[in-house]
C-alpha cells in the first residue's frame, strides 16, 4: 500500500484534520483532542458479498462476512460485547466502493459455533483468530476498526501484530481494567438509578454484596429458566445506558433478540469473573508498540458505558492519534453523531491510502 498525498488539510463538517507523512510513508496526525459535531448523510446498509466459516480449533468455528470492493482498502471490523456478533450495519461506516470490509463473530458469538461456548475463549484466543482470518483471506496488512469491547480487542491485537496494521479507528474506547468492567455492574447505576433498580432486585438480598458473582452463576446456568431472566435483567439496563437520549424503541427492539441478549450477558460475566484473562493495565502499558501508527479515536461526550476518560488516556499515550469527542454522542454506534464521525474517519483514511 502507498500513501497518495504528501501533505493534506481536510475539513469535514466542522472537524479539522491535519496530517503529513514521515519518510517511511506512515500517516502522521497532529496530536489533538477536539469536540466535534458531524452532520453528514450516512452510507446505505448493504448485504455481504461473501459469507463463510473458518475452523480455528477442534472446538470453535467462526462465521465471517466480507463487504464492498475486493480491491479496496482491507479493514477488519471487531464487534463489541463481548458476544454481540457482527452485522451488516457495522459496514455502514464505510464507502464500500473504496473499502474491503471484513468482520466476524468472535468465539461463542451469534453465528459462530458452538454458540455461547466459553471454553477456549479469551482475548488471546481472539487475537489468534484475527490472524488466522487475515491469512485465510490472503491479506497482507489491514486497517483495524473496533467499538467498545471491539476497541479493546483492536488495541490488544495491534500490540501483538503491529506489522500487519495500517492504522486504527476506535469508538467508545474500553481499557478492560478491573474498574472498567466493575463500572458496568456498579458505577452506571449511579447515573441511571431507575434502570439499575431491577438489576439489583433480580438478585436475593443476601447475594447483593457481590453482583458480579451472582449474575455470573445465573447467566452461566444451563437452565434457560435461570439464565434468560438474569440476562434480560442486566442487558435491558445496559441497553438503556447505551444511548445519549432515551430511546425506548431501540431498547425494546434489541431486547427481542434472545440470542444477542444471552450471548452478550454470558460472555461479559464469564470474562469479568476471570478478569478478562488479562494482566492489569495491559493495554496502556503496551501503547509504545503501536504509537507510531495513525489512529482516530471517537468517543461520545455522554458515553455512560465507556466514559471519555479511557479514550483520553489512550490518546495521551498515542503520539500519532486524534481524539474526537462527539458533543451529542452516547455509546452506541447507531446514534447519528457517532455514526457520522465514524464515516468521516473512514473517508479520511481512504483518502490517505492508495489502493
Amino acid at each position: 500500500m502507498k500513501i497518495t498525498n504528501i501533505f493534506k488539510n481536510i475539513v469535514l463538517s466542522g472537524a479539522f484534520i491535519f496530517s503529513t507523512l514521515n519518510l517511511h510513508g506512515t500517516i502522521l496526525f497532529s496530536n489533538s483532542c477536539d469536540e466535534v459535531c458531524f452532520d453528514r448523510p450516512l452510507n446505505p446498509i448493504c448485504p455481504a458479498r461473501e459469507e463463510g466459516y473458518l475452523k480455528v480449533s477442534e472446538k470453535h468455528t467462526l462465521f465471517y462476512a466480507v463487504y464492498g470492493n475486493p480491491k479496496g482498502v482491507p479493514v477488519i471490523v471487531l464487534h463489541g460485547g463481548p458476544g454481540a456478533g457482527c452485522s451488516d450495519s457495522l459496514a455502514q461506516a464505510f464507502d464500500l466502493n473504496r473499502w474491503n470490509v471484513i468482520m466476524f463473530d468472535q468465539r461463542g458469538a451469534m453465528r459462530s459455533e458452538p454458540f455461547c461456548c466459553m471454553e477456549e475463549n479469551s482475548p488471546d484466543h481472539s487475537i489468534s483468530d484475527i490472524e488466522s482470518l487475515r491469512k485465510h483471506l490472503g491479506i497482507e496488512k489491514w486497517m483495524v476498526v473496533g467499538g467498545s469491547w471491539g476497541s479493546s480487542l483492536a488495541l490488544l491485537y495491534g500490540q501483538e501484530h503491529s506489522e500487519q496494521c495500517i492504522g486504527f479507528i476506535l469508538r467508545g474506547v474500553w481499557l478492560v481494567r478491573e474498574q472498567d468492567y466493575l463500572h458496568l455492574i456498579y458505577g452506571m447505576g449511579k447515573i441511571f438509578p431507575e434502570a439499575y433498580e431491577p438489576v439489583v432486585n433480580h438478585i436475593p438480598e443476601e447475594e447483593r454484596h457481590d453482583l458480579l458473582s451472582a449474575y455470573y452463576r445465573r447467566v452461566c446456568d444451563p437452565d434457560p429458566n435461570i439464565h434468560m431472566p438474569a440476562a434480560r435483567a442486566f442487558m435491558r439496563f445496559d441497553f438503556i445506558c447505551s444511548t445519549h437520549l432515551p430511546n425506548s424503541e431501540y431498547v425494546e427492539k434489541i431486547m427481542q433478540n434472545d440470542k444477542l441478549v444471552l450471548g452478550v450477558a454470558k460472555a461479559f460475566f464469564h470474562f469479568a469473573k476471570h478478569n478478562f484473562f488479562l494482566e492489569p493495565n495491559r493495554i496502556i502499558s503496551r501503547m509504545q508498540r503501536i504509537s507510531h501508527l495513525p489512529a482516530i479515536i471517537i468517543n461520545g461526550r455522554w458515553d455512560a458505558i465507556c466514559p471519555s476518560e479511557m479514550a483520553y488516556s489512550v490518546h495521551k499515550n498515542w503520539s500519532n492519534s486524534k481524539l474526537w469527542i462527539v458533543s451529542q454522542g452516547g455509546h452506541t454506534a447507531n446514534e447519528q453523531g457517532i455514526a457520522a464521525a465514524l464515516s468521516a474517519a473512514t473517508d479520511i483514511f481512504a483518502d490517505e491510502i492508495n489502493e
